[in-house]
């Protein structure tokens, strides 16, 4: 029997916003869509855009930016919660400073996810 052959990756749901934050852009930035996709809301419209940042963003780069991303620090600028279930968390990483991004991340039935529809991102 091969045991470790149906294993599957197995990852923590988000204690808070910031935890399901963080490890969604660690994803991100590791270009590990699977992960990425367990911390994200699942409805058709934010798994349509990940798959569509994906494939036009993140496969686009060069082998070197994907290495500069995967060793990027996630840099928090705030953790605002704006209501009960929704937190707004903005950050920037050591590879793309000036760049600003700001998540939406949202509880819904008691899980923290992040809603890809809903962020923004601005350069200074």
């Amino acid at each position: 029997m091969c045991w470790s052959c149906n294993q599957q990756d197995s990852y923590t749901k988000a204690t808070d916003a910031q935890d399901a934050g963080r490890e969604f852009i660690r994803a991100s930035l590791d270009g590990d869509l699977k992960k990425a996709k367990f911390y994200l809301l699942k409805d058709s419209a934010n798994l349509d855009l990940l798959d569509t940042w994906k494939r036009k963003h993140y496969d686009q780069l060069s082998s070197e930016d994907r290495r500069q991303y995967r060793d990027a620090q996630i840099r928090p600028v705030s953790i605002d919660p704006v209501n009960d279930s929704l937190v707004n968390y903005v950050y920037t990483n050591s590879f793309k400073q000036k760049d600003t991004t700001v998540l939406a991340v949202v509880k819904v039935n008691d899980e923290w996810l992040v809603d890809f529809k809903q962020v923004h991102s601005f350069k200074h």
